[in-house]
């Protein structure tokens, strides 16, 4: 128990409580020996007295606040159940996290949802790390098993133990994972793909929904998977225990039977499952019983899809997985077969013979319907060695069926099993070791408990053995390690609770004993448990209120368990005729499941204890003698020698809740289970002893300010020693080891006290004297400044004084200036008034006579006027009357000519007859003289009218001439009379003219304000035009440029596509490679001499698509050769030479291989397959071509008509001229963006060309070319290289030679040592003149042979970085002399080149997968250099030495006991990651290669270096502080600086590690306030909202000047995240293996010619001739 003297006011402690269990409480006084009661406070403000009985009844003590959330329960300073239970809260509640550590415990509690830290990037996190670095996960769980057995070469254990619903079958599953990712390769091979799919079986078959758990496993497991030589999964291989057989007949209400039956039922519409004559679940009497056949958000139907492929993987046929699917459905219809009673009393039973359901069973088993009924009411008796037929009740009978169906999905649940394991053994080598991995079911205890719950808690109380011996084994070896005495441990063991269980005569003896008589009973069998341990072992009890019932007193908790049943199940009883009737069945799958086993033998599944066969008569009792309990016992031996022979790892599964809520955490149930799993006893043990332990270093550091007397640094241990025993009185409290101080439960909180009150005192003396310096300081400060401010006070009264006398002289002179400007302005005013009026007075009277004058002028215009017209008159009537004498006159003589005339007519007719012609002309001029009588006849007449108007008119003006003389003689009379009148009417009107003035002025003015405002308006709506433009702009540019970076990123997603599957080619090509050195190795090895192969053939190197695969043979498993034995000749063809494969590669053009025979079936398939995906790949990429191409002009097309919408909208808002201003601007800006999206839409389809060029892996099509040019004359092109110089000759002799000596055979001296290039450079040369010649199989078989040659060699120094590098120019070099002398390369402008003849474009391919292979194999190699140090050296070193030294956080600083941490990696600084990266950057400087290369391999490998470290910060609670954010700092300004110093800023690796950047600056920002929390939000932008809350509820001060991140502040971020929109998705951790495609700019190198370098003699290549 702690210390008396730290209950202390203001200490809190713990009390309990009925709801919460334990609530916390804080002291109100001290507390002094001898109080009968303290005084307490609660959470909730109530004061109350607790009582005590000192010491023992003290409450305990909580633990600092520093410790809240702790992630190893062992390392609180108080070890108690309180401490525990809320630690659990908190970390599950206010942090989420599900896992904690207890010593060598994994405490995970289920969150009922899914939660992202499972995926791949956390699986890279927890490789390779230390357990007690990293926080709390499965994960870490399973790694350090792994390492484990890696490096001691032992095998392991993960033993997952927790009741129904705890999560133990998802915790299982997620280390076999975890197991298959890390113990395989990069994609899961064959055996990590099954070992995976086992799940999905065994969870179909053996788990169901209990009230507890929608998927609660029925059984226990045990899986062994087995590891090779290298640390990969070879095989697997799985033990089962204890499968509950009465789910199969009986279901509780709201559970349901095995999942597997409602899958079938929910399939029942497929196919294939209509002969199976399904029906839905409610119809099956044993899948309805529960009520509740479905499970929210689970789809069984996919389920049993589920299961189908997880069956095909294990390479169970599809009609064997019919045969199994028909053995469940019999199952069911059995369950529906009607038994009906007879007899007297119901003694007979029978089965109606056209029972449907028996007839279904009957049919998919392959048996006699009425052979089955028969037997399913009548049992064989031998009386006397005579057999005797005896008919059952119908309650036997309907027993008898139920235990033949639960006897039938027991046997085949346990062929299932073995199959699996079949599939799973390794058959290729022996496994060298193992990791199990236990799913068990935990302690139970309900209402009422049975035979299951008695098996359930017995191996609990096995396991919980083993686990306790374990701990104390641990703690015993810490203890041996520092030399201390480990006999003062006290260790409870539960051997007399197992002794009464499994002892001589104990219960299990008896039970057994019991079914062997023949009369044998539960009562009978409790009574003598009674009479046997009711006085003589303390821990079996009988209830007071029952005879049938007996109570244990378990490890956990007292359970009491009901007799009724016992014997039955323990029996397990099932009758031999029904198992003779299966058989005989004609199903073999039937029949082999019920075959009978060699004497002497037991069950095949002896390792699965479910049940034994128990038959009638002698034979059967002597075959099948064994019961369930005997077995379980056998099958737990088994385990438990198997458990201590690894090195177990205890993983405790907490249920929180019972209602299955997210994040909800009951109390109760939570330390039910807690007291049940053996946690508590874990802290027990380690309360018992020395639980807090100090290395002597963090101890001195901690504790310095306590230790008295001479301090010597350089012997801390020796000072230590000599100072805790005036510290602690009591030597029974500590201990000295030899590396590491101990303490008892409770001291180290008495040195923090100690430590807190020196420090308390230290503070006090440091704040007397610092305020007293302050105050005096202060006085001085108030002193000098009263004598300041009395000199200026007195200078301002005297300042002051002057002011006056100034001020009173200005006044008196403004005065004076003011009176005679007022004057002054007075006179003006009067002056300028006078003048005023007088102007108007004269204006006035010049208007005056100037209106006179206008009266004047119009009298005598109106005068003149009438005067004119009078005179015009008057002329008018004197010629009238002229012309009327004239016409007068005229007439008289006229007359006379008439009278005159008619005499001469008279006289005329004597002439007629001398002259008849004149008769005609007479007669004309008589009509013409009437015509001129009526004209003038008819001008009189209106002569005379005329007269009569002109005198009326004449007489009108007369008398109107009469009356205006009048009018103006009597207006001259009254002209000074109407004066008076007329100056008030023209004052009148002036007024009125004036307010007319006025009124126009003010709608002038009100016309002027509203042409402002229509220019204002004019004006905003030209700026909102403008804007609008603008913003149709801009989203007309955002969308072009997403449609550019969606170009982009799938572009780039396709070249890394493209990429992985060219690494993937590589891997495989590795393999290959391996199995044929096996291969060629064994055969030699069989061989009976060595002969010696020409080093020259081993040159001639096939390509990767020509290269024969060879591996050992795969035989068919018995099953398969059983299964091809019974079947139809269709099922014969799994040996067939024709594959699908072969017409598939024809379907898509894919050619044939033309190389040897591969002799491996399954490498051969694969390698095929590969092919056919590049040529699928191909195709695909050429129709994205396509639809890119019509997207680009679409888009191009897009903004165009987007311009017109605007320009035709703006056409209604504003006047022409503004519209088309607007317009021809904006025609000009999109002119500018179409252009310059048309250049990126070209260079889009330069790379999309480029990167259709490198998709198609070689030898995918033939080509018919070669023939052809063969076949034709030589081309001018021809004739033109004829003519070339500078060439290199090989002869085709020498050519194995040249690649030997110039690729193969180089040294990495004389590599180093030659001219960058040079290689590439001769053999282009060599290509060159071949080509020449005209031989162009000779050409493409150099260019193979330079492949070929050049791959072999990147294997070779697949270690060396400079080698690579070299490697990579040389085939990056000699890919672009090849394509810039390509004949299908447009040669415009460039007359120096000469294209070859050659179709070479299959080799550029080539070059160009080979350049990417060493592209990657070059990271390759950096990466694994940089891999081990990145942690270290960011996080751990120290760049800025003391930093972390000048505090320690206050901890036990133990570490775990089952984990060994590794040692840092020697030289794991910054020195050494920016040494490696200057080591790839000198490689790939020195082979002169392009900068934009060099900023591509270094983004990589800057974003691997930033994401490890990312993600290793984010999962270690010690490095999130704030010392550490500025050492991470450091560490990145050093890479900024490198990086800035190489030029090597601009290629994106600058930009990968902004989040390190910003994670530095939030572990060293203010975590306090509001404003803190918005700065902190705004500032780090690059992380996400899970990564930020995950480091502030990581955060850990490592000093007492630092305080903690509150929950409230970790609440105020999270809110304000709540309004910050990410585009990428919600994740914790980063993609590590993220691979950024690599491209390779076309660089048209100088025209190549043997005079531009000299060819060392190094090479021995001095066969070649020049040209």
């Amino acid at each position: 128990m702690a210390t008396t003297e730290l209950y202390t006011k203001g200490a809190c402690v713990w009390v309990s409580d009925p709801e919460a269990v334990w609530v916390s409480a804080q002291l109100l006084r001290d507390y002094r020996p001898g109080d009968q009661q303290i005084l307490i406070q609660l959470t909730d403000g109530t004061e109350t007295e607790y009582p005590v009985m000192p010491p023992a009844s003290l409450p305990p003590l909580g633990n600092p606040d520093i410790l809240e959330g702790e992630n190893d329960l062992t390392a609180l300073t108080f070890l108690h159940e309180p401490a525990v239970l809320h630690n659990l809260r908190v970390r599950f509640l206010d942090y989420s996290s599900i896992y904690t550590y207890c010593g060598i415990v994994l405490v995970a509690l289920n969150p009922y949802e899914q939660l992202p830290i499972y995926g791949e990037e956390v699986i890279d996190a927890y490789s390779g790390q230390d357990m007690a670095d990293m926080e709390p996960h499965i994960f870490s769980v399973a790694e350090d098993a792994y390492r484990t057995m890696i490096r001691e070469e032992k095998n392991q254990s993960i033993i997952i133990s927790g009741e129904s619903g705890s999560g133990k079958t998802v915790s299982a599953k997620f280390t076999m994972r975890y197991f298959a990712v890390v113990g395989g390769a990069a994609q899961q091979t064959s055996v990590e793909e099954k070992v995976l799919a086992s799940n999905p079986i065994m969870e179909a078959i053996g788990n169901a929904k209990t009230t507890r758990n929608d998927n609660s496993s029925r059984f226990g497991k045990y899986i062994e998977i087995g590891f090779g030589h290298k640390g990969d999964i070879i095989g697997a291989n799985m033990r089962t225990y204890l499968l509950e057989k009465s789910r199969v007949v009986f279901q509780a209400a709201e559970e349901r039977n095995y999942h597997i039956f409602y899958q079938l039922c929910a399939s029942e519409d497929l196919p294939e499952f209509r002969s199976l004559k399904l029906d839905s679940a409610e119809n099956f009497h044993y899948t309805n019983q529960g009520r509740n056949v479905h499970i929210p958000d689970t789809d069984d139907a996919v389920e049993l899809e589920r299961t189908r492929n997880a069956f095909t993987v294990l390479g169970v046929q599809p009609d064997q997985q019919m045969e199994i699917f028909q053995i469940m459905a019999a199952i069911l219809h059995l369950g529906n077969v009607t038994i009906q009673a007879s007899g007297r009393g119901g003694e007979r039973s029978y089965i109606d013979a056209h029972d449907r359901s028996l007839a279904i069973f009957a049919k998919l088993l392959g048996v006699e319907g009425a052979q089955m009924a028969q037997w399913l009411c009548h049992r064989r008796l031998a009386v006397g060695g005579e057999m005797l037929v005896k008919p059952m009740t119908g309650q036997q009978a309907t027993e008898a069926r139920d235990a033949l169906a639960k006897h039938m999905y027991e046997q085949l649940f346990t062929w299932t099993v073995l199959r699996l394991n079949s599939s799973l053994r390794a058959h290729r080598q022996q496994p060298k070791s193992f990791i199990g991995v236990l799913d068990i079911y935990g302690f139970e205890t309900f209402d009422r408990n049975s035979f299951e719950q008695f098996c359930i808690n017995y191996a609990n109380e096995k396991l919980q053995q083993q686990f306790n011996r374990h701990v104390f084994q641990l703690e015993q070896e810490e203890y041996l390690r520092e030399e201390l005495p480990w006999n003062r441990i006290e260790f409870s063991d539960n051997q007399p609770c197992i002794a009464l269980i499994e002892g001589q005569l104990g219960l299990l003896d008896l039970l057994d004993e019991e079914c062997r008589m023949p009369k044998g009973s539960d009562e009978n069998w409790a009574q003598k448990l009674y009479d046997q341990h009711l006085d003589h072992s303390a821990h079996f009890r009988k209830p007071r209120m029952s005879n049938s019932a007996f109570i244990v007193l378990h490890f956990a908790d007292t359970v009491q368990y009901e007799c009724d049943g016992f014997l039955d199940k323990n029996r397990d009883t099932v009758f031999e005729e029904p198992i003779n009737i299966l058989r005989a069945s004609q199903s073999e799958l039937v029949a082999e499941l019920f075959q009978k086993e060699p004497a002497g033998e037991v069950l095949p599944n002896s390792s699965l204890p479910n049940g034994s066969l128990r038959h009638s008569g002698k034979r059967a009792h002597r075959e099948h003698k064994l019961t369930v309990g005997f077995q379980f016992r056998q099958s737990l031996q088994v385990l438990m020698e198997t458990l201590n022979s690894t090195t177990p790892h205890y993983v405790r599964c907490i249920k929180p809740n019972d209602l299955k809520q997210p994040f909800l955490f009951d109390p109760k149930r939570a330390v039910q289970q807690l007291r049940a799993c053996g946690v508590l006893e874990t802290i027990r043990i380690s309360a018992a002893g020395y639980p807090s332990r100090w290395t002597y270093e963090e101890f001195f550091t901690r504790y310095r300010v306590l230790l008295r007397g001479s301090i010597s640094t350089d012997d801390v241990r020796r000072s230590c020693q000599r100072t805790l025993p005036d510290l602690i009185p009591d030597p029974e409290q500590y201990y000295f080891g030899k590396t590491k101080v101990f303490f008892r439960a409770g001291q180290v909180a008495v040195l923090e006290k100690l430590r807190g009150d020196k420090l308390h005192a230290a503070g006090v003396l440091i704040q007397s004297l610092v305020r007293g310096w302050l105050q005096r300081k202060q006085y001085q400060k108030l002193r000098w400044a009263a004598l300041i401010l009395q000199r200026y006070i007195r200078g301002t009264l005297a300042r002051r004084s002057v002011w006056s006398f100034r001020y009173t002289r200005a006044a008196l002179i403004l005065q004076k200036t003011y009176r005679m400007l007022a004057v002054r302005q007075l006179y003006l005013t009067i002056r300028e008034a006078a003048i005023k009026i007088q102007s108007f007075i004269r204006g006035a009277q010049a208007r005056r006579i100037y209106r006179q004058l206008l009266v004047e002028r119009a009298v005598v215009f109106l005068q003149a006027r009438v005067r004119g017209w009078l005179a015009r008159c008057r002329f008018r009537l004197i010629r009238g009357a002229v012309v009327f004498l004239q016409c007068c006159v005229r007439r008289c003589a006229a007359r006379k000519v008439l009278r005159r005339l008619r005499a001469e007519a008279r006289s005329v007719e004597r002439f007629r007859e001398l002259n008849k012609g004149m008769e005609v002309k007479l007669m004309q001029l008589q009509l013409r003289a009437d015509q001129q009588a009526r004209k003038s006849a008819s001008l009189r007449e209106t002569l005379q009218a005329e007269r009569e108007a002109h005198s009326s008119e004449l007489e009108q003006l007369r008398s109107s001439l009469l009356k205006l003389q009048t009018q103006l003689q009597e207006n001259i009379i009254a002209a000074p009379l109407i004066t008076e009148k007329q100056k008030e009417e023209r004052r009148r009107a002036e007024e009125r003219h004036a307010q007319e003035i006025l009124h126009l002025k003010q709608e002038i003015e009100a016309i002027r304000a509203e042409g402002k405002a229509l220019e204002k308006e004019r004006d905003d709506l030209a700026i909102l035009l403008q804007e609008h433009e603008k913003s149709q702009q801009e989203s007309r540019r955002q969308t072009v440029d997403q449609a550019d970076a969606s170009l982009r990123s799938e572009l780039e997603e396709e070249r890394r596509r493209y990429q992985s599957l060219l690494r993937e080619f590589t891997r495989l090509e590795q393999r290959y490679d391996n199995l044929r050195d096996m291969s060629m190795f064994s055969n030699n090895e069989r061989s009976r001499g060595h002969r010696r192969t020409d080093s020259t053939v081993s040159l001639e190197a096939l390509s990767p698509v020509s290269t024969p695969f060879s591996s050992s043979p795969v035989f068919p498993s018995p099953e398969e050769v059983r299964r091809v034995s019974v079947t139809s000749p269709t099922d014969r063809r799994l040996w067939s030479t024709e594959q699908p494969m072969d017409v598939l590669m024809e379907n898509v053009g894919v050619a044939k291989d033309t190389a040897e025979k591969m002799k491996g079936e399954d490498l051969r398939h694969a390698y095929d397959a590969v092919r056919v995906a590049n040529k699928f790949l191909e195709t695909q990429l050429l129709s994205q071509r396509a639809q890119w191409e019509e997207e680009i002009s679409a888009l191009r097309i897009k903004p165009q008509e987007a311009q017109d919408t605007a320009v035709d909208a703006d056409l209604k808002v504003l006047n022409s001229t503004c519209t088309q201003i607007l317009t021809l601007s904006c025609h000009s800006d999109l002119a500018e963006q179409v252009a310059v999206r048309d250049q990126e839409c070209s260079r889009l389809r330069r790379e999309l060309k480029e990167l259709k060029h490198t998709v198609t892996l070689r030898r995918i099509l033939s080509y018919a070319g070669p023939a052809v040019a063969e076949s034709q004359d030589p081309s001018p092109a021809l004739q033109k290289n004829q003519m070339l110089t500078g060439l290199l000759e090989c002869r085709k002799k020498d050519e194995n030679k040249l690649i030997k000596h110039l690729i193969t055979d180089m040294r990495v001296e004389v590599g180093l040592s030659l001219p960058s290039g040079l290689a590439a450079r001769v053999l282009f040369l060599c290509i060159r003149q071949a080509d020449c010649s005209g031989d162009q199989t000779r050409v493409k078989g150099l260019c193979g042979a330079a492949v070929g040659g050049i791959k072999n060699t990147l294997k070779k120094y697949g270690h060396d970085l400079d080698m690579t590098a070299m490697w990579l120019k040389n085939a990056y070099l000699l890919k672009d002399l090849l394509q810039q002398h390509s004949p299908r390369q447009d040669m415009k402008g460039s007359e120096e080149l000469v294209p070859l003849v050659t179709d070479i474009q299959e080799s550029v391919r080539a070059l160009s997968d080979l350049c990417i292979q060493a592209y990657q194999q070059l990271l390759s190699i950096s990466e694994s250099r940089l891999q081990p140090i990145i942690v270290p050296a960011m996080l751990e070193s120290e760049t800025i030495p003391g930093l972390s030294g000048s505090s320690v956080k206050l901890s036990s600083g133990r570490k775990r006991a089952a984990s060994d941490p590794r040692a840092p990696a020697e030289g794991a600084s910054m020195s050494a990651v920016l040494r490696e990266l200057g080591a790839l950057h000198t490689a790939l400087s020195r082979q002169d290669l392009a900068s934009a290369l060099l900023e591509q391999a270094f983004h990589q490998l800057i974003h691997l270096l930033a994401t490890t470290t990312l993600n290793s910060l984010l999962l270690r609670k010690d490095m999130c502080c704030w010392n550490r954010g500025l050492q991470i700092r450091y560490n990145v300004s050093l890479l900024e600086e490198w990086l800035r110093s190489r030029s090597l800023q601009t290629g994106g690796a600058v930009t990968s590690l902004e989040p390190l950047i910003q994670v530095a600056q939030l572990l060293q920002m203010g975590k306090r306030t509001e404003a803190d929390g918005q700065a902190m939000v705004k500032t780090c932008n690059a992380l996400t909202n899970q990564q930020i809350v995950k480091i502030l509820s990581l955060y850990t001060p490592q000093s007492d000047t630092e305080e903690r991140v509150t929950l409230n502040f970790i609440r105020i971020v999270q809110g304000l995240l709540k309004g910050r929109s990410e585009g990428q998705p919600p994740q914790l951790l980063l993609d590590v293996r993220r691979v950024f495609p690599v491209t390779f700019p076309y660089q048209p190198p100088a025209p190549a010619s043997d005079a531009q370098f000299k060819i060392p003699e190094s090479l021995k290549i001095s066969f070649l001739r020049r040209i």
